[in-house]
């Protein structure tokens, strides 16, 4: 196999494939990554067995072949150099020389029949949307995601993918969201859970306008541009997260977003290092925000404006959890709407743009009693 390429386009070529090689792989050739020649071009592939990505770059192809390449340290090279031509050469012993005008350099590769095999998405059903509406999508939901082994269906995002609209759900059990989007729709009703990783790369390695989604039972390839994503699925079924939505939250309060996130995360600081609890004091057109460590003599309060007429109350949540919502709110305002300490608050965008639905929860903690 002989190609000459360009360093930068092999360099991001690399860096988009680079999140599937494992850090410490239980088989050595996952720490390859796999170079075809096909149609002209250069092919990359990589893989944990759970995760694939694939990669097509121009290459200028002299003789045709494949050979799997050790991922870090070819790509620990090609960052330092500029960007000028390399000429590879993969002899019938994989041995691997890759030459530029400022020296050579030498690596033994794996055969690439070792490679593992990547899955057939052949039989799936397609779909395709706007590849920046289905990152805002994966953005606006995986902040909730679980990291609770025992819970596995919690670990990624539920797709429910539908022919009017479409909702995208995350959950850890502390904390939910749903967003919803009447732009993305299918020909028919789809659901799978797509496991928070594998989001996490197709936010960083997918950059074309179109994105194709083929879904199969055990698989999703999100296509775009010259990059593929084929992630195993989650196959649990999704709690019925429905039910824990309160109905009849009939308490209001519409309040400046950035005022009250930054409050909260002032607070938050002389809040227990154990429970991390703030509790706000809810008032007619005012919110007062505390916390407390005993362990430390610490505590702090400050009082805002916000728009509020019910009764008062007082709700107590975690500061990380209560911050977390807030930062994923759109828009210069949010909206509370609140029924009783002990029930969840639900939090939303106080005004969203045309065809999107964002609706957070976030479960209330039991307050302590002090003065």
């Amino acid at each position: 196999m002989k190609f000459n390429v360009s360093s930068n386009d092999l360099n991001a070529g690399l860096s988009a494939v680079i999140g599937a090689v494992p850090a410490k792989a239980t088989l050595p050739i996952l720490e390859t990554i796999l170079f075809e020649s096909e149609d002209g071009r250069l092919k990359l592939t990589a893989t944990d067995l759970e995760i694939s990505i694939v990669e097509f770059i121009d290459a200028d192809i002299e003789d045709e072949g494949a050979v799997a390449i050790p991922a870090r340290r070819l790509l620990e090279t090609l960052r330092q150099l500029p960007n000028i031509p390399v000429f590879f050469e993969v002899d019938e012993n994989q041995h691997i020389e890759f030459k530029t005008d400022k020296g050579k350099y030498k690596l033994v590769g794996e055969e690439p029949d070792e490679f593992p095999e990547i899955p057939s998405m052949a039989s799936g059903i397609s779909l395709s949307t706007e590849t920046a509406l289905l990152k805002n999508a994966i953005q606006k939901t995986m902040f909730a995601v679980s990291t609770d082994d025992l819970r596995p269906a919690m670990m990624g995002v539920y797709f429910d993918i539908g022919t009017d609209t479409s909702r995208f759900v995350a959950t850890d059990g502390h904390r939910l969201v749903r967003y919803e989007n009447s732009n993305f729709t299918s020909a028919e009703p789809l659901t799978f859970i797509v496991p928070d990783k594998a989001l996490s790369l197709v936010i960083k390695a997918l950059d074309g306008a179109e994105c194709a989604l083929v879904v199969s039972d055990d698989h999703v390839q999100f296509k775009s541009g010259s990059t593929i994503v084929i992630t195993r699925l989650i196959n649990e079924q999704y709690p019925n997260y429905e039910s824990v939505i309160p109905r009849d939250n009939e308490k209001f309060l519409v309040i400046d977003k950035n005022q009250m996130l930054a409050t909260v995360r002032r607070v938050s600081v002389f809040s227990s290092s154990t429970t991390r609890q703030i509790r706000l004091q809810i008032q007619k057109n005012k919110i007062t925000i505390r916390a407390e460590d005993l362990d430390m003599s610490s505590e702090a309060k400050e009082t805002i404006a916000c728009e509020y007429s019910d009764e008062e109350m007082e709700i107590g949540f975690n500061a990380k959890y209560l911050a977390d919502v807030l930062s994923n709110v759109d828009g210069d305002e949010a909206k509370f709407e609140f029924s009783t300490p002990n029930r969840a608050g639900i939090v939303k965008p106080a005004r969203e743009e045309e065809g999107e639905e964002m609706l957070m929860l976030v479960m209330p903690v039991m307050l302590n009693t002090y003065g």
